[in-house]
């Protein structure tokens, strides 16, 4: 037996400060991995039969730490006795047969436990690496420096280099992946996660898991101008239900939460998914990550095949932590902030219509974001385009959609919002929507970068609704949706409508909701005031 088993190894502990392969693929702390171990009934880990399983393992944190809860459970005091062995050992003293007995027993139970507890997916070859040493203390659990012998050089921690199946339109059927970036030679790596590129799951260890549990590569590049990031995270979970395990944990990004790119219908399935009893949301994703931006913040959580309730939520905001029990599919949209679900109870009760049903859609004239004008207006009837690099000018005919609104006032809005990443700032205050935005009149239009709120014939319910947008209410309401850096239509489901033949300031709106001075309070340390405005002055 390796003497630095679980003892030298673990302090200093390297998994704790090791470099993240990217903001997609993420190690997890050791201090998350347990918290996150902490959700399980521990009795999992007195029993020799519990296995476990990790699908997406990169360091083996999680396989590491399940195999100290497991050694725990099943030898009491194993560490302080093996200490003591090993001192005894390092100064040359004869172990007595109590002492020989104890190791004996030690090494019975870790080959029991590495051998028939602890299996793993890696999902690259450098990983496998990686989490053969975190967990076997050897990257090759067939040499002699292995805790415990295997007769193979991967033990239970198996790496499969796999291949996308592409499909007619250049993307992996089972991925999404695009050909043009990940149809790559045999020296790089394709990143075809095993797990999710097999329609029988159950067939890669031909066994049953009773907990599976992992922080599972978060998403993958796409092709094309925008290369936004296809989500992966979601294909695992949905793959580790269909082994159906008692248990399932898995850290993930929570822009789910609000869906989009691809996540509506995982949003549905998982906020009406009654099985998770427990989740734990980190709005900024440092105070889980330290150092890592993910947008949208992270989460884990906990499923139980075997039970139903309402879940346990816990977001994490600021260094503040707030709990409560409640359904998960109250609102369309999951509302991570436990204190603002009174907040939209309040709106909701007092006003029905919401300000989305006077919000343009994604490219609101149909002008892609790289759509440009001319830069000298050469006619009266030409139009004001707003664009990224500016104002141009182009010609009627060239509007596709939107005609209704060409003519009219409204509000041009970014689509991009004020804050990187979806992260708060230093204060831990959102600005959520950029000072920018401003009423335009009739004859002005703009491309996908941005889009439009209104449609009036004069100017002055324009700039009433522009007030109400600049409000701390609204911007809060808005937050409760916004999963990332964008900003669209979608983010508006909470906001209420309002009569625009005046202006709006907080003051105004928390006294119509009948907001108290908690909520107030509430609102007021998430969001930032307007560059250069006190929002409770009339304008």
């Amino acid at each position: 037996m390796n003497d630095d088993f679980f003892d030298a190894v673990y302090n200093p502990d390297v998994l704790s400060c090791i470099a993240n392969l990217s903001s997609d693929e993420v190690f997890t702390p050791p201090g998350i991995a347990n918290d996150v171990l902490d959700m399980l009934p521990q009795e999992l880990f007195q029993s020799r039969d519990t296995t476990f399983l990790d699908p997406g393992s990169k360091s083996g944190i999680f396989l590491r730490e399940i195999a100290k809860r497991l050694l725990r459970a099943q030898i009491p005091g194993y560490e302080r006795i093996a200490r003591e062995i090993r001192q005894k050992q390092r100064e040359g003293g004869t172990l007595d047969p109590d002492e020989e007995s104890f190791l004996e027993v030690l090494q019975e139970n870790i080959d029991h436990i590495f051998h028939n507890q602890l299996f793993g997916i890696a999902v690259t070859e450098l990983t496998s690496l990686l989490s053969r040493r975190s967990v076997y203390c050897s990257k090759f659990p067939n040499s002699e420096f292995s805790i415990s012998h295997f007769d193979s050089a991967e033990g239970n921690i198996r790496f499969r280099r796999t291949q996308h199946i592409w499909d007619k339109n250049g993307s992996c059927k089972y991925c999404g992946a695009s050909k043009e970036l990940y149809d790559r030679g045999d020296k790089l790596e394709t990143h075809a996660y095993e797990f999710i590129h097999t329609k029988k799951p159950e067939d890669i260890f031909s066994m049953k898991f009773d907990v599976i549990i992992s922080n599972p590569p978060y998403a993958q590049d796409t092709a094309g101008a925008g290369r936004q990031a296809k989500p992966l995270y979601n294909l695992f979970v949905e793959q580790a239900k269909k082994l159906h395990p008692r248990y399932l944990c898995m850290i993930i990004p929570s822009r789910w939460f609000s869906g989009g790119m691809g996540l509506d219908d995982f949003r549905k399935s998982m906020i009406s998914d009654a099985h998770i009893t427990k989740m734990v949301d980190f709005t900024n994703s440092k105070d889980c990550f330290p150092g890592v931006s993910v947008s949208g913040g992270v989460s884990y959580f906990l499923w139980e095949r075997d039970k139903t309730s309402e879940c346990e939520f816990t977001n994490i905001t600021n260094g503040e932590t707030n709990v409560m029990v409640r359904p998960l599919n109250e609102f369309s949209t999951l509302v991570r902030y436990n204190s603002a679900v009174s907040i939209i109870h309040k709106v909701n009760a007092l006003t029905k219509e919401k300000l989305e049903t006077i919000i343009s859609s994604l490219m609101p004239y149909g002008l892609s974001t790289s759509y440009r004008g001319r830069a000298l207006k050469t006619e009266r009837s030409q139009l004001t385009l707003y664009a990224s690099n500016g104002v141009t000018y182009i010609n009627r005919n060239e509007i596709t959609k939107g005609l209704e609104t060409v003519d009219k006032y409204k509000i041009l809005v970014s689509k991009t919002s004020a804050e990187h990443a979806g992260e708060p700032g230093n204060d831990g205050k959102f600005k959520v929507i950029p000072s920018s935005m401003k009423v335009i009149g009739p004859g002005d239009v703009c491309t996908h970068s941005y889009f439009i709120i209104g449609n009036w014939d004069s100017e002055s319910p324009a700039k009433n609704a522009l007030s109400y947008m600049r409000t701390k209410f609204v911007r809060f309401l808005m937050l409760l949706c916004i999963s990332g850096f964008g900003l669209s239509k979608i983010v508006f489901p909470f906001v209420p409508m309002q009569d625009f033949s005046k202006p709006w300031t907080d003051k105004e709106l928390y006294a119509k909701y009948g907001l108290t001075d908690k909520e107030i309070e509430f609102i007021e340390s998430m969001i930032k005031p307007m560059d250069g405005a006190d929002e409770d002055v009339e304008p």
